[in-house]
């Protein structure tokens, strides 16, 4: 005979965790089910290792979504001073650093221990190391079968995430359970990811991996402003992951090096002060020396400054303002840290996060056709998503 339910959440992560918070408040009976051997495991590695637990300017512009209107709802009802009153209910010391994003100040593993404490508070049962099978309807209720037996419940929420980083676990389990139950799916693809460039580009380029500037980095009217890094396989940093969200395989990105910097003024000056030095190193004073060296190698400047013809300056200056790349792929969900698209917004209640078609069935987090920028925007909507979705199972 099943074990009886009102709610059963399978994926203990972010989202999941939140939900059975705000449920098992409410006085529901919730059970939480995972196929990994501990909880949260994208919240540990996050941050490099302490957590970017929120952004304090988390908004409905931050998110990607075919519909760019759902996720208001949620985000308007739990806010990133919700959940930063919870952290400092718990006192867990944290720092802002850069664009608003907020972290731990010691690991990542005390929003772990956080939401963990909640949940036992709020009387929710967890259980780890415990894979789903199979996930029946009979028009009542949901059967969700373990190898350790079946649960059944009358509602049933789905909060296992995306494909992103298969190697800690991710699959494709939420989009295979809306499908079941004929929910549309929209594309799915590996989002905030760094991006590789063909062979010819990385053999010019060789010497550059590890080197890291300041740029804004653009697609077609987007753009972000934040470190870029080169690597063996292409472009990562802050900047080229967020724009990776907007590119598709092919298209081109353009980066303007050091946008703060009048490269045509810094090159004048420097000419009328002391035309003999080379015009690599006037660059060096402004970007790193690796850097400087490939550009003028690429547009052909030798010599000193006042030997160059205008022309070549003109063409330098401009290429620091509008570097292009037109990178062929990216390195894909092993990588990534989301997954762009997936459970159909047009599908879900924006309140609930309810199945419109399915009663009693929920999709949560990054299950969800909505996706953050980087900076701590994704784990905010598991927080908002989680909260709805629990204060209506």
């Amino acid at each position: 005979m099943a074990e009886r339910r009102d709610v059963v959440i399978i994926g203990a992560g972010a989202a999941g965790m939140m939900c059975a918070i705000a449920a098992g408040r409410r006085g529901r009976r919730v059970l939480v089910l995972d196929h990994a051997r501990a909880p949260g495991e994208k919240i540990r590695i996050s941050g490099g290792g302490r957590c970017n637990f929120t952004n304090i300017h988390a908004g409905p512009k931050n998110f990607l979504s075919a519909n760019p209107h759902f996720a208001k709802s949620a985000l308007a009802r739990y806010t990133p001073r919700d959940f930063l009153d919870l952290v400092e209910r718990h006192r867990i010391p944290w720092h802002e650093k850069t664009l608003g994003q907020l972290f731990c100040d010691n690991s990542a593993k005390d929003i772990i221990a956080m939401l963990l404490a909640e949940m036992k508070a709020a009387g929710a049962e967890l259980r780890l190391s415990t894979p789903v099978a199979s996930v029946e309807h009979d028009g009542h209720a949901f059967r969700v079968v373990t190898e350790h037996g079946a649960v059944e419940a009358a509602s049933l929420v789905i909060a296992t995430g995306g494909k992103s980083i298969p190697k800690m676990g991710a699959t494709g389990f939420a989009y295979r359970i809306a499908e079941q139950f004929a929910l549309p799916v929209t594309e799915t693809r590996a989002g905030l990811v760094p991006l590789t460039l063909d062979p010819a580009t990385l053999a010019a380029h060789e010497g550059l991996p590890g080197v890291s500037v300041d740029v804004v980095a653009r697609h077609g009217r987007t753009e972000f402003r934040e470190a870029a890094l080169f690597t063996h396989r292409g472009l990562s940093g802050p900047a080229i992951l967020q724009i990776s969200s907007y590119w598709r395989e092919g298209e081109e990105i353009a980066l303007h090096i050091r946008p703060d910097v009048d490269f045509a003024a810094v090159i004048a000056a420097a000419r009328k002060e002391n035309g003999r030095q080379a015009v690599q190193t006037v660059l060096a004073d402004h970007m790193p020396k690796k850097l400087a060296q490939l550009l003028v190698t690429e547009l052909g400047i030798d010599g000193p400054l006042a030997e160059q013809p205008g022309r070549r300056i003109e063409a330098l200056v401009q290429k620091l303002r509008d570097w292009r790349f037109r990178p062929p792929g990216s390195e894909g969900y092993r990588t990534a840290e989301v997954t762009l698209g997936g459970v159909d917004t047009a599908a879900l209640d924006s309140r609930s996060m309810a199945a419109k078609a399915v009663s009693g069935l929920y999709f949560i987090g990054e299950a969800v056709d909505v996706t953050g920028w980087l900076g701590g925007y994704n784990f905010q909507w598991a927080w908002a998503s989680g909260h709805a979705a629990g204060e209506d199972a």
